[in-house]
């Protein structure tokens, strides 16, 4: 796998397939020395690994929006009008166009790993021009949440199943940047305790020096919103942690990732520790918020999420891949039928439910007249404006890591069904739903409930086809055909050595 990095003025690195780097050195580009020879340099490289989390190649769509959520069985697809998404949606990973979207997807992965590396390979060497250890830290951290984050998605779709696996899959772990050395493959057990190892490495960094341990997420976001308040930090580039991968969002990532290697208790364990979390000024680190979010028009809940994405661009393209905010629906929307929503709701208290209400345009129209519920979640008013940190924190937001995912998993692993039901009365609560009287009574029950509830919470977060994988699960909601352990294991891309062939 040949690499030869380039880098822009705002430090990504331009990917046209995983092997394939320009050597070419333009004007923008910068040696490793230049990069890393000062604060500026590390904190503009790590810059760079976000920006490019949020490409609509990975995270700005197609591990959110589309692909992922097609692979899930959620949308209603055209086969002529999304063809990668009508392939995906039917597990022909051998079709032109389901290989186009593997391969997109798996270079926007490695190139964002590629950076972190850079980052996490020249911090030992370089990093004495970092003077402030809370910015080191920092850099350092996240640099190895990221690295954890993207390996860990390249395992839940290019790796086999995490249980009752009869297909073993090896796939690589890169750890440094080369143009000559190819990453070393793993075989499962090896990749995830390479995953573990980056996050611990991540959270040990960052416990104690984020600056999440001494302000609260409020304050960190609107540092510099306000001159009459006096809001101040020392340095700008430690706010805005809800859109990083602060320390809280990466023991968030640990639970999530626990729960999919099957190791339930130790995700119980730091998911409560999450929910349970208290901030700087003592009160509840974070709390659910679809209430006051979805009230005011922040219909992805922004104000509960551990980590989340600012796509400044999200509503020149997010109304062409989901319909809200276009007069009419269109055969190259992704949207659901009006039976799908009725079956992804049932057994509900719709009456109230703000999702139910809010997230959902159930009146909206195709050109023939047929109505078709149209997702919400990434639509707004631009030409309402707001001041500059609510665009950035609640507005243009893509969600990674939420407090909901935390009460599904605590509630998943409990063997407390007293705690379970305490938990979903709270967590409907914020859905605007009010629970009289427990809702289970068994811990099989719960279970049942809360895989539901991962469909219907994080409906185009990219959420629903890992829990089905996770779980082995014979079936999927709107699809007859039983599903094979094949159809969970995306094919790597052609392009990539592949040592399971």
């Amino acid at each position: 796998m040949k690499r030869i990095f380039i880098y822009t003025l705002l430090i990504i690195l331009p990917l046209t397939s995983c092997n394939k780097w320009l050597d070419v050195k333009p004007t923008t580009q910068v040696t490793t020395d230049e990069l890393f020879s000062s604060y500026a340099g590390f904190s503009n490289a790590l810059n760079g690994c976000y920006i490019k989390l949020k490409a609509r190649n990975i995270y700005g769509e197609k591990l959110t929006m589309s692909n992922i959520e097609s692979m899930a069985q959620h949308w209603r697809i055209i086969q002529n009008s999304r063809l990668q998404d009508f392939e995906l949606k039917n597990f022909n990973y051998d079709g032109d166009n389901a290989k186009e979207a593997a391969s997109s997807i798996y270079a926007g992965l490695y190139n964002v790993i590629a950076q972190a590396n850079m980052i996490i390979n020249n911090i030992d060497t370089y990093g004495s021009v970092i003077k402030d250890p809370v910015s080191k830290a920092i850099i350092e951290g996240e640099a190895y949440a990221i690295r954890a984050f993207c390996h860990f998605d390249i395992l839940r779709l290019f790796g086999q199943l995490p249980t009752g696996a009869t297909i073993n899959i090896s796939l690589p772990y890169a750890e440094t940047v080369s143009n000559t050395t190819m990453p070393k493959y793993y075989n499962y057990s090896e990749f995830i305790a390479k995953i573990e190892s980056d996050l611990n490495k991540a959270e040990s960094t960052l416990k104690d020096k984020d600056p999440i341990f001494n302000y609260t997420f409020n304050y960190l976001n609107t540092f510099n919103a306000s001159q009459i308040d006096n809001i101040v930090l020392d340095d700008e580039f430690h706010g805005y942690r809800q859109n990083r991968f602060n320390y809280w969002a990466i023991k968030a990532l640990q639970a999530r990732f626990y729960l999919y290697v099957g190791k339930k208790e130790r995700a119980y364990t730091i998911a409560k520790s999450v929910i349970e979390a208290k901030g700087a000024d003592g009160n509840d680190l974070i709390t659910l918020s679809g209430l006051n979010d979805i009230n005011s028009g922040y219909l992805a809940c922004p104000s509960e999420c551990l980590m989340m994405l600012n796509v400044h661009d999200i509503m020149t393209y997010s109304p062409t891949v989901l319909a809200a905010g276009t007069a009419q629906v269109r055969e190259t929307h992704l949207v659901i039928t009006n039976d799908q929503h009725t079956k992804l709701f049932e057994g509900q208290q719709t009456a109230s439910h703000n999702r139910f209400n809010s997230l959902w345009n159930r009146s909206m129209m195709d050109p023939s007249g047929n109505m078709y519920p149209v997702l919400m979640k990434y639509n707004y008013n631009s030409s309402t404006s707001v001041s500059p940190y609510l665009e950035l924190t609640k507005r243009q937001v893509i969600p990674i890591l939420r407090l909901s995912e935390m009460y599904l998993i605590v509630m998943e692993t409990t063997n407390d069904l007293t705690e379970a039901n305490t938990l979903w009365s709270r967590y409907l609560l914020s859905h605007n739903v009010l629970q009289t009287g427990d809702a289970f009574t068994s811990l099989e029950v719960v279970r049942s409930e809360v895989i539901n509830e991962y469909r219907r919470e994080f409906f185009g977060e990219g959420h629903m086809f890992y829990t089905y994988k996770r779980l082995n699960s014979p079936n999927m909601l709107w699809r007859t055909a039983p599903i094979s352990e094949a159809n969970y294991i995306v094919k790597l891309p052609v392009s990539e050595f592949n040592p399971n062939n």
